[in-house]
């Protein structure tokens, strides 16, 4: 007896859907779980740029992920949770190593061996999907794949003359086991002698972020001209000229390298967090990058030579020392929230100087920044949920505020000065940079 059509399974219909929409999965799940821990690498790296083009690169796969969500839900078989199976975790986790491990090794495998795999998946499900049923998809695949493309030459200049042949063999080995992200190569299983890195040493933060060739110091505020380049009162005398305030608030943007840092902390260490939290923190790391790269960008535009302008380690090496919720919330809830005064008086003085470029970069800080507050607002009560913290949200503000304060006198001002002040960029040089008598 023939079968007619109204009798084959549902399955049998939407095959060809849900293979597609089978691999789209797979594709998310690996851009998400690249996001959560290339992010491990923004502390451990030295070079600001390497910094901010990281932070780029996983605002980008956030995006992916978002769109590759969005796009798998307009299908059936995609699922409604934001989980990511553990064959994949497992690859991942392994490529971030060991916080001891050499930085530049570690981004070699990521950008050697993960993402090459992930642009061959992407081109592996062009050539495999109809261009005509399947449009949607086909669009973001082939922007996605210029995306990864020129990921790969952004990093080049960095990994140039690194040695990492053990380590992305290794990595290799654990993504052969997988048959490549969608497993549609030739499955090479493990040897049988193969050990997992992770279960061998667990990944731990840094005890401190690197900073590369660039001097250091606990903190870039203070009080006294001589000493330091922030001099606090002078942000909100009406007497200090205005050209001083620019020159001090490019100091204090290149330093939210220190928020970059501190932040990227988090993701790691909530791999349960919805996607959504892991989304917007990704877009909360790139805003920071940017606000860093406005005083890294303008300082030396005014004569400042940034071998001179020592970074700030004293909020990541307290913070480092609390769980990530306890993090997010004096990021969030206290630095940010706090700025706002001080940030808008030095914002109108700025205005009298009619640097439009200034007032544009200033402009934004003060919007992204409030983005970030709202986020918190959202996000916190998540984040507590994440480490099984019940008390009321202002509550546990208070205590981890309390908390910060007994943290920082054992943990604060470790770090001393790498210059002399005769060299470092001080208040009073500031001064003479800007013409100011």
């Amino acid at each position: 007896m023939a079968t007619t059509t109204s009798s084959r399974p549902a399955a049998g219909r939407m095959a060809a859907v849900n293979e597609m929409t089978r691999l789209l999965r797979l594709l998310f799940e690996v851009e998400r779980e690249f996001l959560r821990t290339v992010t491990t690498l923004v502390y451990r790296v030295g070079e600001p740029e390497l910094k901010y083009l990281i932070c780029q690169h996983a605002w980008e796969s956030a995006g992916h992920a978002r769109f590759l969500r969005e796009r798998g839900r307009e299908l059936s078989t995609f699922g409604t949770t934001d989980t990511v199976r553990d064959s994949i975790r497992r690859v991942f986790v392994e490529a971030v190593g060991t916080g001891t491990a050499d930085p530049l090794k570690i981004t070699a495998g990521f950008y050697h061996v993960l993402k090459p795999a992930m642009l061959a998946a992407y081109k592996h499900y062009l050539k495999v999907t109809d261009p005509l049923a399947d449009w949607p998809s086909k669009k973001l695949v082939e922007e996605f794949i210029a995306d990864e493309e020129r990921h790969l030459r952004e990093i080049a200049p960095y990994l140039k003359g690194v040695e990492a042949r053990e380590w992305e063999t290794h990595l290799t080995q654990a993504l052969d086991d997988l048959g490549g992200w969608l497993g549609h190569e030739t499955r090479l299983p493990l040897a049988t002698n193969y050990v997992w890195q992770q279960t061998k040493t667990p990944y731990t933060h840094p005890e401190t972020c690197n900073r590369g060739k660039y001097p250091v110091c606990s903190s870039i505020f203070g009080m006294d001209p001589t000493e330091d380049p922030i001099v606090r009162p002078w942000l909100t005398d009406p007497k200090t000229d205005a050209r001083v305030i620019r020159l001090m608030v490019y100091v204090w943007l290149m330093m939210e390298m220190d928020a970059i840092d501190y932040l990227a902390t988090a993701f790691i260490d909530t791999p349960d967090a919805p996607f959504d939290l892991h989304h917007d923190l990704t877009r909360h790391l790139w805003d920071e990058s940017r606000h860093s790269q406005f005083g890294f960008r303008q300082l030396p535009k005014l004569g400042v030579d940034l071998m001179t302008v020592e970074q700030s380690l004293e909020l990541y090496n307290i913070l480092i020392q609390m769980p990530a919720h306890e993090r997010y919330a004096m990021m969030t809830m206290e630095f940010e929230a706090g700025s706002f005064p001080t940030k808008a008086h030095v914002m109108d003085r700025v205005r009298e100087l009619n640097d439009f470029e200034a007032d544009t970069l200033l402009a934004f800080d003060r919007n992204d920044e409030q983005n970030h507050v709202r986020f918190g607002h959202r996000w916190l009560p998540e984040m507590m949920a994440q480490f099984g913290e019940t008390r009321p949200v202002e509550e546990f503000v208070k205590a981890t505020q309390e908390k910060f304060k007994e943290v920082a006198k054992i943990h604060g001002n470790k770090t001393p000065h790498s210059l002399p002040k005769e060299k470092r960029l001080t208040g009073d040089k500031i001064l003479k940079l800007a013409g100011v008598n």
